[in-house]
C-alpha cells in the first residue's frame, strides 16, 4: 500500500503556492556545475565572464545560504532523490539503492514529463541514467574528469561515442542537451520536459581551449590574496555576505597528496597555500596560469549554458521554464595527477597535461568562508544557487536568506509540477522542503536541521548554530554562530558546552535514523 506524504513544512500543494494563472505544467532544467566554489560565479563576487548565469540571476533570485553535501555522488544522489546520501546507502561499496527509492524522472514521468540527462552522472546503486533513473535520454560521461577532449568517455543511450577531432567535453554535453530540446519540440511539443544538464567543468584536471585561456592570461598574476579581498569586497557589496574573510590557512595539506606529485609537475607547484608574497616569481606563473584555466573553463561553461538558454527561447517555452543552477560541493584543493598523466612539456591545459586547482586558488573559489569539497565546513559544503522562472517568479535580482540543501530540490520541483508524491512502503518522508514559498519571500522556509556528514567530516546546523568536526580529529567539535562568524573564526564550544552536547547527541540521533531508513543495521 502507498502512502500520502503530508508532514508539515515538507511539501505545499501547488495549488497554494503556484500562481493561480499558471496551469500548464512548467519545464524544468537543473544545471550542475562540478567544483564550482561559491564565489566563482559573476553574480556571487567574481572576476570571471559568466552573462549568461548573472542575467539569469538578474531576472530570478539568488540564494545566499544553501548547501550541498562536500562531495559530487553524494550530491548527485540527493539532488536526484530527494534524500540525504546516508539514507539511500549512498557509498561505492554498499551495493544498490533500497528498493523505496525513486528518482526525479520517475516522480516526473506518470506526470507527462519527458526526461533528459546531458552530461556527469555518478550516482552509485543507480548506474545506467535511462534503465535505473528513468531518463528518456541519457548523455553519460563515465571518464570525463579525467579527460575533456576524449569522447569515447561518453555513453550516449548507452553507446559508447566514438572518437571526435576537437572535442571538448563542455560543449559536447550542450550540443547533446540541444539535441533532445530540438527533438522535444519535433516530437514531443505537447509534453513538458525536465532536462537535468550537469557539467563536469571546473573539475580536475585542467583543461581549456586555448582561445578560452588567453581571455586570462595575465589576470591572476595579481595572486590569491588580492582576489579573495576583492570577491569577498563584491560579496558584501552584493549583500550576500556580512562576513569576515577567512583567513588562508597556511599549513593546510590538500587531500591525497604525495611528495612525488611536486617532482612531476615542477618547481612552480606548491602543497600549502602560504601568501602570495612568498612565491618565487616562477611559482606565481605557474599558479596564474592554473587559475586562468580555471576561468576559462568556468566561462566556457557559462557560454554553453547560454546556448542552451538560447534553443529553449526558440522553442518559446523560456517564460514557463524553471531553472536551477547549483554546484555539487565547493571548490576543490586536491593536487594529484592520474588518468593518462601530466606532461610537462606541453601547453598547460591541453590534453596531455594533467594540472589540479590546488589549495591557494581553491580558497579563493571559496571566498569567503573556511576549507573545500570533502570537508563540511562552509567551504566545502556552500554552493550559489539561483532559481529562474519567468511564470512563476516575480522577483527581480532579489537575494533569498533562508536555509535550503540539495535534498530540497525534489520537493521543489514536485511542488511546481503539481505533484503530491504517494511513497512508496518502506519509504520515510522526504527531509527536505518545498522552496517554492522562498521563491516570493524570505524567512518562509523554517526547518529544523541540516545534516552533513562525509569521510569523517560531520556537522549539523540547527537555526544559525553549527556543530562541526574535521576528519582531522574526529574527537573535536567546534561551534559556529553563523549569524555573525559565516566565516567559521569564532569557536563557541568551550563558552557553550551544553549546546555541543544537545547538538552532537542530535546529529548521533539523525546518523542513527538514516542508517534504519537505508535498511541498514549496526
Amino acid at each position: 500500500m502507498k502512502r500520502w506524504i503530508m508532514s508539515l513544512g515538507v511539501f505545499v500543494m501547488a495549488t497554494s503556492s503556484v500562481p493561480a494563472a499558471e496551469t500548464a505544467r512548467p519545464n524544468i532544467v537543473v544545471i550542475l556545475a562540478d567544483d564550482l566554489g561559491f564565489s566563482d560565479l559573476g553574480c556571487y563576487g567574481s572576476e570571471i565572464a559568466t552573462p549568461n548565469l548573472d542575467r539569469l540571476a538578474a531576472n530570478g533570485v539568488r540564494f545566499t545560504q544553501f548547501y550541498n553535501t562536500a562531495r559530487c555522488w553524494p550530491t548527485r544522489s540527493a539532488l536526484m532523490t530527494g534524500y540525504y546520501p546516508q539514507q539511500i546507502r549512498m557509498d561505492p561499496h554498499r551495493g544498490k539503492l533500497p528498493e523505496w527509492t525513486r528518482t526525479l524522472p520517475q516522480w516526473l514521468k506518470p506526470a507527462g514529463y519527458r526526461c533528459y540527462h546531458s552530461g556527469k552522472w555518478h550516482v552509485f546503486g543507480a548506474s545506467n541514467p535511462r534503465t535505473d533513473a528513468g531518463f528518456d535520454r541519457s548523455y553519460q560521461i563515465e571518464g570525463g574528469q579525467n579527460n575533456y577532449f576524449k569522447a569515447s568517455d561518453i555513453l550516449e543511450d548507452g553507446r559508447q561515442l566514438s572518437k571526435q577531432p576537437g572535442f571538448y567535453v563542455t560543449i559536447g554535453v550542450a550540443d547533446h542537451a540541444i539535441r533532445c530540446l530540438k527533438e522535444h519540440t519535433e516530437k514531443y511539443s505537447d509534453q513538458p520536459f525536465f532536462e537535468y544538464l550537469a557539467f563536469t567543468s571546473p573539475h580536475f584536471p585542467l583543461h581549456a581551449l586555448p582561445e578560452d585561456i588567453a581571455r586570462y592570461k595575465a589576470q591572476y598574476l595579481k595572486g590569491w590574496d588580492q582576489v579573495r579581498e576583492e570577491r569577498w569586497e563584491n560579496l558584501r557589496r552584493m549583500g550576500i555576505v556580512t562576513c569576515e574573510l577567512s583567513p588562508l590557512e597556511t599549513a593546510f595539506t590538500p587531500r591525497d597528496f604525495t611528495p612525488p606529485v611536486l617532482q612531476t609537475l615542477g618547481p612552480g607547484e606548491i602543497q600549502h597555500p602560504v601568501p602570495w608574497a612568498q612565491l618565487t616569481d616562477e611559482q606565481k606563473q605557474f599558479q596564474a596560469t592554473k587559475m586562468a584555466i580555471q576561468a576559462a573553463m568556468i566561462d566556457r561553461m557559462d557560454r554553453e549554458i547560454g546556448r542552451v538558454f538560447d534553443q529553449i527561447r526558440a522553442m518559446g517555452a523560456w517564460d514557463n521554464t524553471i531553472i536551477l543552477f547549483l554546484s555539487d560541493n565547493g571548490s576543490d584543493a586536491t593536487i594529484m595527477v592520474r588518468g593518462g598523466g601530466h606532461d610537462r612539456g606541453v601547453a598547460p591545459g591541453s590534453e596531455k597535461s594533467y594540472l589540479c586547482l590546488g589549495p591557494g586558488w581553491a580558497s579563493t573559489g571559496n571566498t569567503p568562508f573556511r576549507r573545500h569539497k570533502i570537508w563540511t565546513h562552509e567551504g566545502g559544503v556552500s554552493t550559489p544557487l539561483i532559481v529562474h522562472w519567468p511564470k512563476g517568479i516575480a522577483a527581480k535580482g532579489e537575494l533569498r536568506h533562508d536555509v535550503g540543501h540539495v535534498v530540497d530540490v525534489v520537493p521543489t520541483l514536485l511542488d511546481v509540477a503539481g505533484i503530491m508524491p504517494a511513497l512508496a512502503d518502506g519509504a520515510p518522508p522526504f527531509p527536505g522542503h518545498s522552496l517554492v514559498p522562498a521563491l516570493t519571500a524570505n524567512d518562509s522556509v523554517i526547518r529544523d536541521y541540516v545534516f552533513f556528514q562525509h569521510e569523517g567530516n560531520r556537522a549539523l546546523r540547527m537555526g544559525n548554530y553549527k556543530l562541526v568536526s574535521a576528519m582531522e580529529d574526529k574527537s573535536v567539535w567546534e561551534l559556529y554562530d553563523l549569524a555573525t562568524d559565516r566565516g567559521e573564526q569564532r569557536n563557541l564550544a568551550a563558552a557553550q558546552p551544553k549546546r555541543v552536547r544537545e547538538m552532537s547527541a542530535r546529529w548521533q540521533e539523525l546518523q542513527e535514523q538514516f542508517t534504519r531508513d537505508a535498511g541498514d543495521v549496526k
